[in-house]
């Protein structure tokens, strides 16, 4: 007895049909309430001296030093660019040191002192280090230029205080202001406009050296 088997037929439109029908299947009630409920976002307190006056301020423990002083202070003048720490544009002064904003978050500096671009000058008089940039032209389209600033600031501290850096010849002497240092030391800060040499013209200004 011959079987005669019908071999069935399955074009693409029911093969689609078919997918979208399994992915629709109705997902456990318990399922889809925990998918749906959101842990509420755990908030402490912080208290900042930014730019010399004291800033106390309830913020989610995930919120970066970046967004506070952006966000919460309304501290425009530090930029957001990469959001991960290789651009240098959100550059800021956290007791005297550079860091970049972006990837320090808020609840780690209780009591730091944070100078941001704003904080450097007066009513009165900008600080030296925006004064030269000013000067040499030390910015095209001036994003990265509050960072530039900020760090440019921080270099030169660094160097008075004898820190070391790739560029030094002798590790245990005391650096001094050259372009290979201030190159170096400002390679973090990145300027898509290219106006390295003029902010390391600036930077020598200040540094009261030429290079």
């Amino acid at each position: 007895m011959d079987n005669d088997f019908t071999q069935p037929t399955l074009n693409r439109r029911d093969l689609l049909i078919a997918g979208a029908a399994s992915a629709a299947v109705t997902l456990p009630a318990g399922s889809a309430a925990q998918g749906a409920a959101e842990a509420a976002p755990a908030m402490a307190s912080v208290t900042l001296e930014v730019n010399g006056r004291s800033e106390t301020l309830q913020c989610d423990t995930r919120t970066t030093l970046l967004d506070v002083l952006r966000e919460h202070l309304h501290l425009t003048g530090t930029k957001k660019g990469c959001d991960q720490g290789q651009c240098g544009a959100c550059t800021v002064l956290v007791n005297g040191r550079r860091v970049v904003s972006c990837l320090t978050l808020a609840v780690m500096q209780p009591g730091a002192k944070v100078t941001t671009v704003e904080g450097l000058s007066t009513t009165r008089r900008l600080h030296p280090m925006q004064a030269a940039f000013v000067k040499h032209d030390g910015y095209q389209c001036g994003y990265c230029t509050p960072g530039q600033i900020c760090s440019a600031v921080g270099v030169l501290d660094e160097i008075k205080r004898g820190v070391p850096s790739h560029a030094s010849k002798d590790l245990a002497a005391r650096p001094v202001v050259s372009a290979a240092e201030l190159r170096e030391r400002m390679s973090g800060n990145i300027c898509r406009c290219g106006a390295y040499s003029n902010i390391v013209d600036a930077m020598a200004e200040v540094a009261g050296v030429r290079v």
